[in-house]
């Protein structure tokens, strides 16, 4: 295979270290909608990683976040978020990232996300494995959802809408803690290093996963829809788990889809 994981890598270092530079700066933010921010950053990263790759593939397709892509004439198409985490990126809480993945005929074959904040990059090739500053990595031998920890986002837009809060309750009630950080693509990767055991959410972008789909999948875990399909990245909503837990959370997510909850919310003193 050509060399397309060692340039992904090269421009997401050079896009990590463009945030890093303007995290210190305070940029300022807009709204793309209610809640959904825009930063300086968010565009200047995008800027520098479609140059880079139009430079090196003029011919492939790139889909990029902020609306920056290229249309592109061959199999190859490449997702960038340039900013995953813009929120806690104007907030100055220090979860964010950038991520890219490239496809190939319809097939995920390479992907990166770079954090910032800590240094650490995950990669992944397709059928070659996932690593963390190229060290493999595996997903956790967590076989119980009791005993697992997870993860979840909830959408900047049209949150009064958002059914996430039944399944969150759910998880929370019964494993060791979900967690919310805010960053899906992060999200995804602690799941194939074993950080966290599983991970879903609803309403995700094909860039916001894209890379952190084929690392789970690299690291030897599963991701499918919520009900145990295949994943889809135009799809409602996708889960990652370390394969050990995912019959389990699927199972519970169908009886939370079909209203049978199994912990009742608690009742508000009188």
């Amino acid at each position: 295979m050509p060399s397309y994981l060692e340039t992904a890598l090269d421009i997401a270092r050079e896009a990590s270290a463009l945030l890093r530079e303007l995290s210190v700066q305070h940029v300022g933010f807009e709204l793309k909608g209610e809640h959904d921010l825009v930063t300086v950053a968010d565009r200047a990263s995008e800027k520098l990683i479609v140059e880079r790759l139009r430079a090196h593939f003029p011919s492939h397709s790139i889909v990029a976040e902020e609306g920056g892509g290229h249309a592109g004439s061959s199999d190859f198409r490449w997702y960038v978020d340039p900013l995953d985490g813009t929120t806690n990126f104007a907030h100055g809480f220090p979860v964010y990232n950038v991520t890219l993945a490239l496809e190939q005929a319809g097939e995920l074959i390479a992907g990166v996300i770079a954090d910032p904040n800590r240094d650490e990059i995950f990669t992944a090739e397709r059928s070659a494995g996932a690593f963390l500053n190229g060290r493999r990595i595996h997903v956790s031998k967590v076989e119980r959802v009791e005993d697992a920890l997870a993860a979840t986002g909830f959408p900047s837009r049209n949150r009064h809408q958002n059914v996430n809060v039944h399944f969150f309750y759910q998880l929370a009630m019964m494993s060791h803690g979900v967690r919310r950080p805010g960053a899906a693509a992060l999200d995804l990767a602690y799941v194939a290093c074993g950080r966290l055991d599983l991970f879903w959410e609803f309403h995700l972008h094909p860039w916001d996963m894209a890379a952190g789909i084929l690392m789970i999948q690299e690291a030897g875990g599963l991701c499918t829809n919520m009900f145990g399909a295949q994943p889809d990245l135009q799809g409602p909503h996708i889960l990652g788990d370390n394969g050990l837990v995912h019959q389990e959370t699927v199972a519970l997510f169908c009886d939370i889809f079909a209203g049978r909850y199994r912990h009742a919310l608690p009742e508000l003193p009188g």
